[in-house]
């Protein structure tokens, strides 16, 4: 299954809202990066095992499934989080990218590749569907947790 959307970080047009920085954002990716736990409900660990100048090697711990992954990134645009398949689970895919269509209207686009089948009109495209629905919300707490970083002054400048 592949799948994408684009969610919403500064709007505009909305004067209560506090806007962030592409900076700001992108301490919060690295933040997902360095540590999940905040943004992977029953995630217990994040152990980073190698480490180069724009990667980096994670065991995720949930519980007795351990799940090795590669992060990779490009500084200010985009970071990239790929699975291992093993035993336990089947690998994929997730491309967080920052879009700006204008100064300081931020977007994240979350695009995923994963072995699920798409299926319309199945029980595999129903849960497909609910996997999707499901990725959308973790996508929107993933905002929601970079908010709550910035807000903390998670990034001094």
């Amino acid at each position: 299954m592949k799948f994408e959307h684009l969610i919403e970080v500064n709007d505009l047009s909305n004067p209560l809202q506090e806007l962030l920085t592409r900076e700001e954002l992108w301490f919060g990716l690295l933040c997902r990066a360095e540590d999940s736990r905040a943004f992977l409900p029953g995630l217990e660990a994040c152990r980073i095992v190698e480490r180069g100048a724009d990667a980096l090697v994670r065991d995720l711990h949930f519980g007795n499934t351990v799940i090795r992954d590669r992060v990779s990134f490009s500084t200010l645009e985009w970071i990239c989080f790929e699975s291992e398949a093993n035993d336990q689970h089947a690998g994929g895919s997730l491309t967080i990218s920052i879009e700006e269509p204008e100064p300081g209207a931020l977007f994240l686009r979350f695009r995923y590749r994963t072995s699920l089948p798409e299926g319309a009109g199945s029980e595999d495209g129903q849960y497909a569907e609910f996997v999707r629905s499901a990725y959308h919300q973790s996508d929107l707490d993933t905002v929601r947790v970079i908010r709550m970083i910035a807000a903390s002054g998670g990034l001094q400048q």
